[in-house]
């Protein structure tokens, strides 16, 4: 997820949240007080109808109903029931709103428990017990609290519309700022995916940032930059001084081994220099694709050139057979009919070539019937396989995820002389051309190498 993304949903989710919790809170609140406020209210209007009924308790019954019909429409829909000190109603008013469990309030009630309270759908219920001079009363009250349900309403409908509105500018500001923040940083990252990796000179990082987090990252990656510009200079010319120190000498004794094939008189003794002569030039190319691809890893670039793949493979095959004359290479075809184009690919020669000859030195080592089978497959237009298959001792399947690492030798290559580096050094060419090389063993004492270049 982007940074600008991150900053949008943690800031808007954590603000909006925040918002929508008080306002629940602040509802909550204010209910819990209306509640609490309408019981006290009820309770006042208990207290006010036991005086006036302590007062006028001589008059006739015609003068507590008018003193009702004054009283009782305080509340929206209110039911009262008043009790004398031995549970015995004595006033009930004139509204038809019924209280289900009256008897149960009142049997609850004692001087022990003087408040009770509860609610019926959304008509709040209490019963008390008071205590007025001398007597002793017991009442039940019922009642809808319209005025403070109307508040509510109104507080949740603010509310609401509060949180949206807020929510709204968030989300604007928020984005605002999330644009702002990620800005230089998408500046940053558009500056490092320009830098070309390969350049002798890679270029340092400009930024307009006015955060500290932001200068502080560009100026260590600049010094990074600066060590890796030193150390690509460092390498090149190490790389080239080296060069000069190792191929000279294989140079001169190539030339004194060729004076002293022209010299010998014996043809056996001729051959054996000879294949001394293919050997050290093969050490020299050696050491020449170790220089090449050290200096395309320290930054030039690889040149490539249009080749036919098999006219290569058959000329490093005449070099083997120099040094193995007994051995055969098989060379196939597949199918038999298809355009010569596929076998042209983009690629340096002297690479793909020590590439291919390390593959096929292997199966001079390893073969055990002094056989090799070489197949390129045409089937597809978009990319060129070839497979190189030898009969031997395979490795383990164990062995395989440890084939192409630095200095491995399997089981099967302890009587052989080599140091492990021919196969890593032969991936990394073909990686290099965006070819893939892969192994396998499918039956016993077969190996397989499967090479695979795109031609897209």
């Amino acid at each position: 997820m982007k940074i600008r993304n991150k900053i949008l949903l943690f800031f808007s989710t954590t603000v909006i949240g925040l918002t929508i919790i008080s306002s629940v809170i602040i509802y909550l609140l204010f209910s819990e007080y209306r509640e609490e406020e309408f019981h006290q209210r009820q309770k006042e209007k208990i207290k006010y109808t036991i005086g006036l009924i302590a007062e006028y308790k001589e008059l006739s019954e015609n003068l507590s109903s008018i003193m009702d019909k004054h009283t009782i429409h305080d509340f929206y829909d209110e039911k009262m029931l008043i009790y004398d000190k031995h549970k015995n109603l004595i006033y009930k008013s004139i509204d038809d709103l019924p209280i289900n469990n009256a008897d149960n309030l009142l049997n609850g009630l004692s001087p022990a428990k003087q408040w009770i309270e509860t609610k019926e759908d959304k008509y709040d219920i209490i019963a008390v017990y008071i205590q007025n001079d001398a007597n002793h009363f017991y009442a039940i009250s019922k009642a809808y609290d319209a005025f403070g349900y109307t508040k509510l309403t109104f507080l949740r409908n603010v509310l609401i519309g509060i949180t949206a509105i807020i929510s709204t500018i968030v989300l604007l500001v928020t984005v605002f700022l999330s644009k702002r923040i990620a800005k230089p940083i998408t500046e940053i990252a558009e500056q490092l995916g320009k830098l070309d990796i390969e350049s002798e000179n890679i270029l340092a990082l400009q930024s307009d940032a006015n955060s500290y987090e932001l200068k502080y990252l560009t100026v260590k990656f600049n010094q990074l930059i600066q060590r890796t510009n030193e150390a690509f200079a460092f390498q090149k010319h190490t790389i080239h001084h080296i060069s000069h120190q190792l191929k000279t000498p294989i140079a001169i004794l190539v030339s004194e081994l060729e004076k002293i094939e022209r010299n010998a008189k014996s043809q056996a003794l001729k051959a054996d220099i000879q294949s001394q002569i293919v050997k050290t030039k093969s050490l020299g190319n050696i050491i020449s694709i170790l220089l090449d691809i050290s200096k395309i890893e320290s930054g030039n670039k690889i040149k490539k050139q249009l080749l036919r793949i098999d006219e290569l493979i058959f000329d490093t095959i005449a070099e083997l057979n120099i040094i193995s004359p007994d051995f055969h290479f098989e060379v196939n075809y597949t199918p038999k009919q298809f355009s010569e184009s596929i076998l042209e690919i983009k690629a340096n020669q002297s690479l793909i070539k020590q590439a291919f000859l390390n593959i096929l030195s292997n199966c001079l080592t390893y073969s055990d019937n002094a056989k090799a089978i070489i197949l390129f497959d045409c089937t597809k237009s978009d990319k060129l396989k070839i497979v190189v298959s030898n009969s031997g001792v395979p490795i383990t399947s164990d062995e395989e995820k440890f084939l192409f690492n630095h200095f491995f030798r399997g089981h099967n290559s302890q009587d052989k002389t080599g140091f492990g580096l021919g196969l890593v050094l032969s991936k990394r060419i073909f990686e290099m051309h965006s070819a893939t090389i892969h192994y396998s063993s499918p039956s016993p004492n077969q190996n397989v190498f499967e090479i695979t270049f795109p031609l897209s």
